[in-house]
């Protein structure tokens, strides 16, 4: 607009009474006028460990990462304690696999001998437990294998019983919550039966609610050493292209089978997915994992010098914050609480 027709507008009272640039002109004000903000306290730390003494295996396809072994995790949890994180997930890789996943439910599994090494760190922090069999089975699968459709496939309700036990396990070692992440039908009833009759009635459960068969979980199959050696997911995680309608569905089922809280995994593909629950369950804590493959891309784009790393880090998760997501699952947690400093 000319100098000649802002004058026009102002003589004619036509010129609009609110100018938007107020609120940004003052960095005082832009922060004073802000709604979504970002708290070390809403960010979880995922963490990989493997069997093993002093050992830290940095993961080729995350930057910054590595697989630990328990000894090592107490400096990671004492880290996470004093930046004041929300918590930490622990996702563990056997030196043992099976048909089965006969080391999930072990006690003296890999991750119940983590979180009792992190609780000895540091008691306070959060230590939940992603509970599934990719990791611990030889074929890579979230389940026990079946063919009785004539396809290999998991077969859904062999799968309950077992990830019940793996639960059970997970909170006798002490840890505070568990995260079924199989979509398996009915896991949440399942795992809520078993830790509820085993005297862990006060462990919440967060499911994995809505997975989606994502093509951003590259990286971390190769960190949790998980990646199917036959065939793909798809026949139990959800189809990307499939109505949101859906995903309100299995939230919707996961709540009834005693959920509290619930969680869609990937963050940056599915805002539409994060927002859409929040608004149907406001009052439900939502948390959303900012995956792998987000972090890996971003992770080479600052390598080459073509994205600056914090600030696009602070955007993605603000985006992921203001669709809704209370809770976000991030490789850079400890980073982010740094920056935010």
């Amino acid at each position: 607009m000319s100098d000649e027709q802002s004058t026009s507008f102002e003589a004619t009272g036509k010129f609009p009474a609110v100018r938007m640039r107020r609120l940004r002109h003052h960095p005082a004000v832009r922060e004073l006028v802000r709604s979504t903000r970002l708290t070390p306290a809403e960010l979880i730390q995922p963490l990989f460990v493997r069997e093993g003494r002093n050992i830290r295996n940095p993961i080729a396809s995350m930057p910054g990462q590595a697989q630990i072994s328990p000894d090592l995790l107490a400096d990671e949890v004492s880290q996470a304690a004093e930046l004041g994180l929300g918590g930490v997930i622990l996702f563990g890789i056997p030196s043992r696999k099976d048909a089965v996943g006969s080391e999930a439910a072990s006690d003296d599994g890999i991750i119940p001998r983590a979180v009792r090494m992190a609780k000895q760190a540091a008691a306070d922090v959060l230590v939940i437990t992603d509970l599934c069999f990719c990791e611990y089975t030889d074929h890579g699968h979230c389940g026990v294998p079946t063919n009785a459709t004539g396809r290999i496939d998991v077969d859904n309700d062999a799968t309950l019983r077992l990830l019940a036990e793996q639960a059970v396990a997970h909170a006798r070692a002490g840890a505070d919550m568990i995260a079924p992440s199989g979509m398996m039908d009915g896991m949440v009833a399942a795992v809520r039966r078993g830790l509820d009759e085993a005297g862990f009635a006060h462990v919440p459960i967060m499911s994995y609610a809505a997975k989606y068969a994502s093509a951003f979980y590259g990286p971390f199959r190769d960190a949790a050493e998980s990646a199917p050696q036959f065939g793909d997911r798809r026949s139990y995680q959800m189809d990307p292209a499939a109505a949101a309608e859906q995903a309100l569905r299995e939230v919707e089922l996961d709540l009834a089978e005693g959920a509290d809280l619930v969680m869609v995994k990937p963050a940056m593909a599915y805002l539409d997915i994060v927002r859409a629950v929040h608004q149907r369950w406001p009052g439900v804590p939502l948390a959303a994992y900012n995956v792998s493959g987000e972090y890996s891309m971003v992770k080479a784009a600052a390598a080459q010098g073509w994205l600056d790393e914090p600030r696009v880090v602070v955007e993605m998760l603000t985006g992921i914050k203001r669709a809704g997501a209370g809770i976000i699952l991030t490789y850079w947690a400890k980073d982010l609480a740094r920056w935010l400093d």
